[in-house]
């Protein structure tokens, strides 16, 4: 068994400050001394099966959480047990003989993450053995499992979300631990079975697990792909861009708009920072990474010099530090100063790997987050409507685009065959809230589809998810009943942020 720390009756805060709730018992996983990594997750699983019995039986609710990260109130549960994971933070290589006959994947791709493992100790472990992500959000300081389950994305173009690396779940209800693979299968019988799960291969089951937004039991640990370790080479600027180019990006003429201010070649991952108060006048912050052959020879740069640290949560919080006002000369003022460490063509390029990109902030409390996510080739249309509306609406801080294959996961936000992400960030206050409501408003005015984040502000209900992902949730409801088809199971990791999604 795990060990199991009570840490008894207590207010809960997540990481951002943006939701609390008053516990029945704060509950803090760990790992204790186990001979592999079959016996660990087995060790993990069983333990957690325990406490879920216990909650079903005295019908107390159950939230599993990792480093508490998303700014919605997934994780918030009053009167519930809320049960921490990141001490459960192991990774695992594999053997070829672990593999099922009929797996394509070779050993040396996969790895086995335990459900508490930040980001950022994923990225290092891959590093250790010659791999690396393929994507992953703007930092590193999230669980791996929480990230998957929200559907973090970052801005590479050609791959979807981090969910995508998910290869199988590892699964607990009250009742069962679960093993869930593709109809294809990964792993051996044997060597599930030693985990002391029970099989599922069924591609739809799957496609919900790998982004469950915590209503489909309790993650232990994932089995994830990973490619072969690679470096970015940075170039980060402040540019003044023009409306011509914003149709390039609807286009996908992603390697046009590089030329224009980075390299001339196609970028691996880009980011677009804008002044909604003036995108065209006032100077965007782009950053692009271009991928390079991996040099052990290479020393790692700075963080600073890679981008590291200067996504948008970043920047507001050196707004926030200075000033409570958002007005266009202040905040174009504070982004710049915050973006100190040009990286242009001319400079010496710096280079570093996939893991070197993103590095750790400290939480921002009173932050509002929101997001958009819609079909690229509508960004033209849609762009002046969402500035407009965000700038009526009150919303004075900056706008993020980032672009995105279509992801997987049943309830993948980025669900478009290319997909375009932009993201509201600023203080808590009404004003952060009314911008975005009017973004919204506007979009569903004009008939143009989009989804929204499972970890941020949304403002979403059982109607809209079931209007936005139509099929696939019918899909989700049905994988979530095969694998909890007791309604009391479900029920133990309801709150109210689930239910009012419908997805308990």
């Amino acid at each position: 068994m795990a060990r199991v720390v009570h840490l008894g009756q207590q207010v809960w805060n997540n990481y951002h400050q943006t939701a609390a709730c008053n516990l029945k018992s704060r509950i803090e996983l760990a790992n204790d001394e186990q001979p592999n990594g079959r016996a660990y997750l087995k060790a993990v699983a069983e333990t957690v099966q325990a406490l879920l019995k216990e909650a079903k039986q005295y019908q107390i609710p159950v939230r599993p959480v990792g480093a508490g990260w998303s700014p919605a109130p997934i994780n918030v549960i009053e009167d519930g047990w809320l049960v921490e994971t990141l001490r459960l933070n192991r990774t695992f290589k594999l053997a070829e003989r672990n593999l099922h006959a009929d797996c394509d994947l070779p050993a040396e791709s996969l790895m086995l993450v335990q459900a508490g493992a930040t980001v950022d100790e994923v990225y290092e472990s891959a590093e250790e053995i010659g791999r690396s992500l393929r994507t992953g959000g703007a930092s590193n300081g999230q669980s791996f499992a929480g990230a998957c389950a929200t559907g973090t994305h970052g801005s590479v173009w050609q791959e979807g979300g981090i969910q995508d690396h998910v290869r199988a779940v590892q699964l607990v209800t009250p009742e069962r631990i679960l093993w869930i693979e593709p109809k294809r299968s990964v792993l051996s019988d044997d060597f599930i079975a030693q985990t002391g799960s029970v099989i599922i291969r069924d591609d739809r089951i799957f496609a919900a697990a790998q982004l469950h937004v915590g209503a489909m039991g309790f993650v232990t640990a994932l089995l994830i792909e990973t490619d072969p370790i690679y470096m970015v080479q940075n170039i980060q600027k402040a540019a003044k861009i023009k409306r011509e180019h914003i149709d390039w990006l609807c286009r996908g003429e992603f390697r046009k708009f590089s030329g224009a201010f980075g390299l001339n070649e196609e970028p691996y991952f880009q980011q677009l920072i804008l002044n909604p108060f003036d995108p065209f006048d006032k100077k965007a912050l782009l950053r692009f990474l271009y991928k390079r052959p991996y040099d052990a020879s290479i020393p790692p740069p700075p963080p600073g010099q890679m981008g590291a640290g200067y996504d948008a949560l970043t920047l507001l919080g050196k707004v926030m530090a200075n000033s409570d006002l958002f007005k266009a000369e202040l905040l174009q003022l504070a982004m710049e100063q915050a973006y100190p460490d040009n990286r242009d063509v001319d400079d010496p390029p710096a280079i570093a790997t996939w893991g070197h990109t993103t590095e750790e902030h400290s939480p921002i409390a009173s932050l509002f987050n929101g997001s958009v996510t819609m079909d690229r080739r509508k960004l033209s249309e849609a762009f002046d409507l969402i500035i407009d509306s965000f700038r009526r609406g009150g919303g004075g801080t900056v706008v993020t685009l980032r672009f995105v294959h279509k992801a997987q996961g049943l309830l993948a936000p980025a669900h478009w065959q290319d997909n375009v992400v932009i993201d509201f960030d600023g203080p808590n206050v009404e004003s952060s809230h009314s911008g975005y409501k009017k973004v919204v408003e506007a979009l569903d005015d004009a008939g143009i589809a989009f989804t929204r984040h499972w970890g941020k502000t949304n403002n979403l209900d059982q109607q809209r998810v079931q209007q936005d992902y139509d099929q696939d949730f019918a899909d989700w409801k049905w994988a979530q009943a095969q694998v909890m088809p007791d309604a009391a199971d479900r029920r133990v990791f309801a709150n109210d942020e689930l239910v009012k999604l419908g997805l308990i």
